[in-house]
């Protein structure tokens, strides 16, 4: 038999008594709740602000033309910029006062806001490495400018004398820089370096202009040319004079020097008793090739063209 529950008659005692509980209850689950909630909120509120730190939302590249001056100065380096040339462009402004140095390469890391790693391994002799980078560029750029003008009119000396006019005219963007990457191949541990640009300047003229030649008149062309492109620079830097008119009179002259010099080459070419005794010097000759075992002559920009 079940034990009577005494308390159960008194129902307003019991109602109140459980009310009592329910409320209890009520307050130990929700301040459970609330106190879970902040706790929850507080961890969310952390994941934001690390979010925010770390994530930079994309631009929208649609708004770009309508930028400020002052927007436009603060955006990064465009996407098709490549660490090395946004290394260089930061390395110009300080060469008219350090020079090629690892001071002007200090502040380009500085102010392209690049790893330090990253502009060592692009550079690793730093200025020196920065000089030669700045010089080629010169040379690709006289490349993609001559590559789309039409030379077919000009007489073959004028030709040249517009690829060289072109270069200088280039360099003449940053002339300080120029002097003072003249100054660093001219100590004699860099001069094999300096060398080696004069040439490829050289290459890249007869690359454009379509030299077919695949003998040693292939190093005659661009010894020559060498020395008519570094003697002009040096003369260039020193011409004060509008426009510098005197700079290319004086390349008028060289030219005409070089085409003096191919002059006398034609007329033994032609004298039947200078060529005999010139056949073995001319046999030994014919055995020196260029460099590249494939050269088509083409010029820059047109299919087969030599890299």
């Amino acid at each position: 038999m079940l034990p009577k529950l005494h308390f159960a008659k008194n129902t307003f005692t019991l109602h109140l008594l459980l009310e009592s509980a329910e409320g209890l209850i009520d307050i130990v689950v929700t301040n459970h709740n609330l106190h879970l909630r902040h706790h929850l909120s507080r961890v969310f509120e952390f994941q934001k602000s690390q979010e925010r730190a770390i994530y930079q939302p994309t631009p929208d590249l649609s708004t770009i033309g309508n930028a400020t001056m002052s927007d436009a100065q603060n955006n990064d380096a465009a996407p098709s910029t490549t660490p090395k040339t946004r290394l260089l462009e930061a390395a110009l402004p300080h060469v008219a006062f350090d020079g090629w140095s690892d001071a002007t390469f200090r502040a380009a890391i500085a102010d392209s806001g690049m790893e330090a790693e990253t502009a060592r391994a692009i550079a690793p002799r730093r200025g020196l490495d920065l000089a030669i980078m700045f010089h080629k560029a010169g040379d690709e750029e006289m490349i993609a400018a001559m590559a789309e003008q039409d030379l077919t009119a000009l007489r073959y000396r004028d030709r040249v004398i517009a690829c060289v006019r072109k270069r200088i005219e280039i360099a003449g963007a940053d002339r300080e820089a120029v002097r003072r990457g003249v100054t660093l191949f001219a100590l004699p541990f860099n001069a094999p370096e300096g060398a080696k640009l004069i040439w490829g300047t050289a290459d890249a003229i007869w690359t454009v202009l379509g030299d077919t030649s695949d003998d040693y008149n292939w190093y005659s062309k661009r010894t020559i040319l060498s020395g008519v492109y570094s003697s002009t620079v040096l003369f260039w830097l020193g011409d004060d004079s509008d426009g510098a008119e005197r700079t290319w009179e004086f390349l008028d002259r060289r030219i005409d020097g070089v085409m003096q010099f191919e002059k006398v080459k034609a007329q033994v070419r032609d004298n039947k008793l200078a060529q005999l005794a010139l056949w073995g010097p001319k046999q030994a000759l014919s055995l020196i090739k260029p460099p590249s075992a494939t050269r088509t002559g083409t010029p820059v920009g047109l299919p087969g063209r030599r890299n």
